[in-house]
């Protein structure tokens, strides 16, 4: 037999060192272990076996009483020490039962790219492409489109969940390119790209990237004359080469190949260094796309003498695409070429014959470009001869431009664009060149390259991937492939509320009878019970939602209600400080089963907040800043808990504690089982008195929501985060596992997702209903969700064709 053990350290009871000591709640834990149990709270401690709050003796474990019990079966029986067992207590939320939302991605996900995402309010666009983010100017790059939303559905989702849901529906390649692009700018040679932002107008998500502070030719106009960069300029020229060389490199050295480079890829950062623009750079990339899919107008085939036509309209643009990219794009289009060539693995060599192209265009000026678009144009050569003409050509201009004082710059810029890539020099040989020019080798101190770039490395081609396929292009792809909009899931037997709510195959069913403003809900019986300001309690049938029954009998406002269970009793309390007891057997009675009232004040509003728990008492939360627990059977006050400063607002009761809220801005924590004060919560925060208006505990969780439209989020009494959900006050709030609902003032349902592990809660905004009325009450039962408004009327959302 196993003897037992603690649940701590989990050594067996002995009555000289390991000694089990008995709490309030029952169970059984030994003295060494709870001595060193945390106490948050005074004179508190939580069971380590059902994490209940309860009360800890000032005197240490030694003045509670031993389990006798635990000690006889112990030393009747000798068994050896059992090795210690591996447990987990850590929350797992992603492993509820219970989702009241489909599962768009896991928790792992989300973790990996929230911090990606700006807010909606951060950036503000002040024409296409341009926009202010904390008050810098931005570019807006086009990623990919957000997924259509269905217009008439009630359910909104929110702006965090349509772009986490964006990116979860990307193909895994597309987000490996977003995390190579927001990984690049690590290196410093790149310019800042701040995240991901949503244009929920224009319907797209969108990077938002650092802009330079002015492009190549505009920090250096001076030193160049129509020709290009004039002799006593060539200093200028090798502190910007060098620059861009480094700026490719350091997208190499992240597995990034661009693929296709122009001078508007780069510019000059705040310090002067050059650094590459990797929105200019898909804006680029695009545009050759675009550039090369017109050229070929559908057709399957083309020639030399077409191939010659897209080259002239590429240099006519000034972007510089290597010859074998050139063929692998077009190939990838289904484009036959006939003058050969086949494809190649994506290489480093490819930049380096665009970077070649772009540092020539410094050197030589538009004379470059102009040379290129001649040749094009001339016929009657095959590609081959073409190529090689040109790099004579160019070559020529460079000797004529640089002379032989420059030979070996002019000799490594012609074997950059050299047709084999294998007889290409490394991007590192360039810059290693062009820095000779500024500093003779023996005398640079500086780290190099050397080793840092393998061509046998995989590497990411920008100007192949999908980012540069323009957005509409893309959804039009998605749409020809039967891609789902945003509300589309798929259908299943049994669904929750917002389940239907996204699909747009609701059913909202409106309940009228009440003359005034709802204030409270429960489900019991098979009955929704409802109270209202009235001074009446509504009885609906859960069948149908059709009205069943009304009670009446109060005197004053019926402020909140709560169902027994055991009892099958529906309870309910007005400002007045009356309690009305109406049994729930057919057929329903007119007149209560029993009533009564709590001691009468003039300078306080009767009951505030109502709730039950399982040991058979009622609790009542009072406008004369008091709890009070009354006997269910017979009614009688059995004890009345001060603490509070103002009106006990709202009360919860979970795991044995009793939660009870106020309009002092505190949340205090009483034992259920002998009604002693436990802890304090939110007495030693700073800052003026805001209301606890709704309490929602579950578990170790426990949820406040405030007159100021916050909610606050604790954990085992510990705060974890804090959030501001609404414009203004929060009326009602509910916990159904991992999401929590809630309502106010300014008349929205809001629905948050709780995630997160033992050292963090993330609150994630889910989505929202537009209720047009303020809301006062809500409740969520078995995949429904029960509204009362200011307006008299009671909606209830639910699955349904």
């Amino acid at each position: 037999m196993e003897l037992p053990e603690c649940p701590v350290c989990l050594q067996n009871y002995e009555g000289d060192g390991v000694i089990p000591r008995v709490l309030s709640c029952g169970h059984t834990a030994c003295e060494v272990c709870l001595a060193n149990l945390p106490q948050r709270h005074p004179q508190t401690i939580r069971c380590p076996a059902c994490t209940q709050l309860v009360n800890y003796p000032a005197q240490g474990p030694t003045a509670l009483p031993k389990n006798i019990d635990l000690l006889r079966l112990c030393s009747s029986t000798s068994t050896p020490q059992i090795p210690p067992k591996p447990h987990n207590t850590s929350p797992n939320y992603d492993n509820c039962h219970s989702h009241f939302l489909p599962q768009f991605w896991s928790h792992e996900f989300y973790s990996l790219w929230k911090h990606r995402v700006l807010p909606h309010d951060a950036v503000l666009i002040e024409e296409e492409g341009l926009g202010l983010f904390d008050n810098k100017r931005v570019s807006l790059v086009r990623v990919v489109s957000l997924p259509a939303v269905n217009e008439s559905s009630v359910f909104r989702y929110g702006y965090v969940v349509r772009v986490m849901k964006c990116l979860s529906e990307m193909r895994e390649e597309e987000r490996d390119e977003l995390g190579l692009i927001l990984r690049g700018q690590r290196s410093g040679f790149v310019f800042k790209v701040f995240g991901l932002w949503g244009d929920l107008e224009g319907g797209f998500l969108s990077l938002v990237c650092e802009r330079h502070n002015g492009s190549l030719f505009d920090k250096f106009g001076d030193l160049r004359d129509e020709e290009g960069l004039c002799k006593d300029g060539i200093s200028a020229f090798a502190m910007i080469g060098a620059g861009i060389c480094e700026a490719v490199i350091a997208l190499h050295l992240e597995g990034l190949v661009i693929g296709c480079l122009d001078l508007s890829c780069f510019g000059f950062d705040g310090f002067g260094r050059v650094c590459v623009d990797l929105s200019e750079v898909l804006v680029a990339g695009r545009n050759v796309r675009k550039s090369v899919v017109e050229a070929v107008s559908g057709r399957l085939r083309i020639d030399e003498n077409e191939m010659g036509v897209i080259l002239s309209g590429l240099f006519k643009s000034e972007a510089f695409l290597s010859p074998e990219m050139l063929l692998e794009l077009l190939q990838k289009e289904g484009v036959a070429v006939e003058c050969g060539g086949s494809s190649r693995s994506v290489q480093c060599s490819s930049d380096v014959w665009s970077l070649a192209c772009v540092l020539m265009r410094l050197l030589i000026g538009k004379t470059f470009t102009e040379e290129t678009l001649e040749m094009c144009e001339e016929k009657g050569c095959d590609y081959s001869t073409w190529y090689a003409g040109w790099v004579e050509k160019v070559s020529s201009l460079l000797e004529t431009k640089l002379g032989s004082e420059y030979e070996s710059l002019s000799q490594i810029l012609c074997k950059c664009l050299n047709f084999d890539l294998g007889s290409r020099p490394c991007a590192t040989d360039v810059w290693r060149c062009i820095r000779e020019l500024l500093i003779k080798p023996q005398f640079d101190i500086a780290g190099g390259f050397e080793g840092a770039i393998k061509e046998d490395n995989t590497y990411r081609c920008l100007i192949f991937g999908k980012l540069c396929q323009l957005p509409n292009e893309r959804a039009e792809i998605q749409k020809e492939d039967g891609g789902a909009d945003f509300d589309q899931v798929d259908e299943t037997v049994d669904k929750h509320f917002v389940e239907g709510l996204s699909e747009g195959v609701i059913k909202c069913k409106d309940l009228q009878g009440h003359l005034d403003c709802i204030t409270g809900l429960a489900v019991g019986g098979g009955f929704l019970f409802s109270s209202s300001f009235d001074k009446t309690v509504q009885v609906w049938s859960l069948q149908d939602f059709s009205h069943v029954h009304t009670f009446r009998g109060h005197e004053h406002k019926v402020m909140a209600l709560v169902y027994v269970d055991e009892e099958q009793l529906c309870i309910s309390g007005d400002s007045g400080g009356g309690i009305f007891v109406w049994a729930i057997r057919l057929p329903l009675g007119q007149d209560p089963l029993k009533k009564w009232y709590e001691q009468k004040d003039w300078r306080y509003s009767g009951i505030h907040a109502l709730t039950i728990s399982g040991n058979g008492y009622l609790y009542t939360g009072s406008g004369d800043k008091s709890i009070k627990a009354w006997s269910v059977q017979d009614g009688t006050l059995s004890c009345t808990m001060n603490g509070h400063k103002s009106v006990v607002s709202t009360l919860a009761v979970c795991d044995g504690v009793l939660y009870s809220g106020s309009w002092d801005g505190t949340i205090r924590l009483w034992s259920l089982h002998d009604h002693s004060p436990l802890a304090v919560l939110g007495e030693d925060m700073p800052g003026n008195v805001i209301s606890v208006l709704s309490l929602a505990a579950d578990r170790h969780m426990l949820i406040a929501a405030l007159e100021n439209g916050c909610i606050k989020v604790w954990r085992n009494d510990v705060l974890m985060t804090s959030m501001q959900l609404h414009k203004g006050a929060i009326f009602t709030t509910g916990m159904e596992s991992k999401w929590i609902f809630t309502g106010g003032w300014d008349k929205i349902l809001k629905v948050q997702e709780l995630s997160g592990d033992e050292f963090q809660i993330d609150v994630t905004p889910t989505g929202s209903i537009p209720c047009g009325s303020v809301i006062t009450a809500l409740l969520c039962w078995q995949g429904k969700l029960m509204v009362g408004n200011a307006d008299r009327s009671i909606k209830v959302y639910y699955y349904g064709k």
